[in-house]
């Protein structure tokens, strides 16, 4: 039988022993009463990681940009997000639904945002029209195919919006594997933003959780938005020993996936059946287009060699790269790939 290699997603990756080792070894408190000292640890860790006052340990980012955008904003404020962003298209319209705001729009080139374009959607307040308040950001972008959004774009448009009396929030859910890509450290990205959140449950490899940086005002504020949302949790220091270990052991080797998502783009560079995005991988993303349906193709590479991705479109393919997937795994990938692809029906 073979093994399967999941490459849907740099989420499905599984605690090692060492991490689960520390979880049960963790030493816990009831973090709604903000006793617990582990989770006050990860949260030290992580705002002084980023160059932030405070920090707050999420279950998700999903969660995480949820209580960022409803501290930043109020019920009837407009958003500035691009049209691809996981807050736009994955999070069950959590801008509208949760936090009451209008959702403006743009458009990104190979993820990285235009600021002539941003600059021209930002609204005043008025008797008319809605002001606009928050920008969002992210980065890595996963729609683009896992880009980096350079620091100098950054830097730009924060000053852009404090001009303009707006907020900046970082997605960063991968954003330590833009710090791998690009050597610019987590601290110089997030010193352009008001509140950042990264995740600790994708390329970093823990089960659970997200943790969001700013201000103390700032937390504060989102420590109650949390608690609105469902998130206050207990004993929650057994998955904050887990972020402590991805600290510590799992943001080097985040090249070792860029590497492999690599690999597995040269080796599939010429399959039949399948397009590349792009040549050049820019993270541990590597997007196709297929001739012949996505669902198809992928349920094919599971059926005949255990070989799992996700369709992202009617006719796209998303392989993603992670600490369970090795070399050997990537070789396997490819002459999956490739094996389907020859087939005359795709």
């Amino acid at each position: 039988m073979l093994e399967i290699v999941d490459l849907r997603s740099d989420t499905v990756t599984k605690p090692s022993r060492e991490m689960r080792s520390v979880m049960a070894e963790a030493e816990v408190g009831d973090d709604v009463y903000e006793d617990d000292p582990t989770v006050n640890l990860l949260q030290e860790r992580a705002a002084a990681l980023l160059g932030k006052e405070a920090a707050l340990f999420m279950p998700s980012g999903t969660m995480s940009n949820a209580a960022a955008i409803k501290t930043h904003t109020h019920s009837g404020d407009e958003i500035l997000l691009d049209g691809q962003a996981h807050s736009m298209l994955y999070e069950v319209g959590l801008p509208a639904t949760l936090c009451q705001v209008l959702t403006r729009q743009f458009q990104s080139l190979n993820g990285v945002p235009d600021v002539a374009d941003i600059a021209d959607s930002i609204h005043s307040e008025s008797l008319h029209g809605a002001p606009t308040t928050l920008l969002v950001l992210e980065n890595t972008h996963n729609r683009a195919g896992g880009y980096v959004i350079p620091l100098e774009t950054h830097r730009v448009l924060y000053e852009l919006a404090k001009e303009r009396g707006l907020a900046v929030h970082l997605d960063g859910a991968r954003l330590f594997n833009a710090v791998a890509a690009s050597g610019v450290s987590a601290k110089q990205f997030a010193a352009h933003t008001d509140s950042v959140t990264f995740c600790l449950s994708k390329g970093l490899g823990c089960p659970v959780g997200s943790v969001l940086c700013g201000t103390e005002a700032f937390i504060r504020k989102a420590r109650r938005a949390r608690k609105m949302l469902g998130g206050g949790l207990r004993q929650a220091g057994i998955l904050a020993a887990a972020g402590l270990y991805a600290l510590d052991h799992n943001i080097d080797r985040l090249l070792d996936d860029h590497v492999n998502a690599q690999r597995l783009s040269d080796g599939i560079g010429n399959a039949d059946g399948v397009t590349l995005d792009t040549t050049v991988v820019p993270t541990n993303m590597v997007y196709v287009t297929t001739r012949t349906p996505a669902a198809q193709f992928v349920t094919e590479l599971f059926d005949r060699h255990k070989i799992r991705c996700g369709a992202f479109s009617a006719h796209r393919i998303r392989f993603v790269t992670h600490l369970d997937v090795n070399r050997q795994d990537i070789d396997r990938a490819i002459e999956a790939i490739c094996d389907v692809g020859a087939h005359p029906e795709y």
